[in-house]
């Protein structure tokens, strides 16, 4: 397995100082055999996990529009028992969300114990894309104007963050935070597979266009959310995705070797039980 440590976040981030492009020094069929080889792995640590029913693990994804999350989530996790794991998109609130904190409805979409959870965008939208367009907050109704979304309103909100996931690390969740990191013509080709390609036409939004003009306030966004939330129980990768495979490669040796070191197993069976089955056994045979 590669040095993943290398893409976690700590102290002050810039994303001017990761790479979007790297892709380890390996190529892309070695990349996509390793993918295929570890998968397994996933597959038996996810059933332990099922199985044992004590722990879950949360994996946060963001990124810009077109960084590849959704191909990330099928790619990684094809084959695995979908009873041990969950995924949630988060679009933007409904109005009975609206209703609630901004955490209420990510409470609720929280894997239980035994699975594992995917959240595709995440309660970071709320320091992310709220934070470069705060007048989306008013309509939870609790402000009546921007002007109220000053420094202390974020601090407040990273704070909230933090103490969530706290939470959720204290009572059995192992949290991964994972940023893709596109660049900003990658995206551009992307979106334009999108546009040029019929069969991916339905991928596209106009409204990826007017977010693609405010790229600098949303990295700054991203750096600030990252370095105010990333910490030992609930840390953050920032993993290159200008090259899909190596993105996927990446995610998912970051995800097995957490499952990995949380000594998951599959649950012992007593002597008495042990007795039980080979008289079941027996008696299967007889019939």
């Amino acid at each position: 397995m590669m040095n993943y440590e290398e893409y976690k976040a700590e102290g002050k981030i810039n994303l001017k100082d990761f790479s979007t492009s790297y892709d380890g020094n390996i190529n892309k069929e070695d990349g996509e055999k390793s993918l295929e080889i570890l998968k397994p792995k996933l597959h038996l640590l996810q059933e332990k996990m099922y199985a044992n029913g004590s722990q879950s693990l949360l994996i946060v994804l963001q990124a810009m529009d077109a960084a590849g999350k959704d191909s990330l989530i099928e790619h990684v996790f094809r084959g695995i028992n979908p009873q041990g794991c969950q995924v949630k998109s988060f679009k933007t609130p409904s109005t009975l969300e609206y209703k609630h904190d901004f955490l209420w409805r990510h409470y609720l979409a929280l894997p239980e114990k035994g699975k594992i959870g995917i959240f595709n965008r995440s309660h970071y939208e709320s320091v992310l894309v709220c934070k470069v367009h705060p007048e989306y907050n008013l309509n939870e109704k609790t402000w009546k104007d921007v002007k109220d979304f000053d420094e202390s309103f974020w601090e407040k909100r990273y704070e909230s963050i933090e103490n969530f996931e706290k939470n959720l690390a204290e009572n059995g969740t192992t949290i991964i935070k994972i940023f893709l990191n596109v660049s900003k013509d990658e995206q551009k080709k992307r979106l334009l597979d999108r546009i040029n390609e019929e069969d991916k036409n339905w991928k596209f939004e106009m409204g990826d266009l007017a977010e693609r003009k405010i790229w600098p306030e949303y990295m700054t966004a991203y750096e600030e959310a990252i370095t105010k939330t990333s910490k030992d129980f609930a840390p953050w990768y920032i993993i290159p995705a200008d090259k899909k495979w190596f993105a996927r490669l990446t995610a998912l040796e970051i995800i097995v070797d957490t499952l990995e070191k949380m000594e998951l197993k599959f649950p012992e069976v007593s002597e008495e039980e042990k007795a039980k089955l080979q008289n079941a056994k027996l008696e299967l045979e007889k019939d």
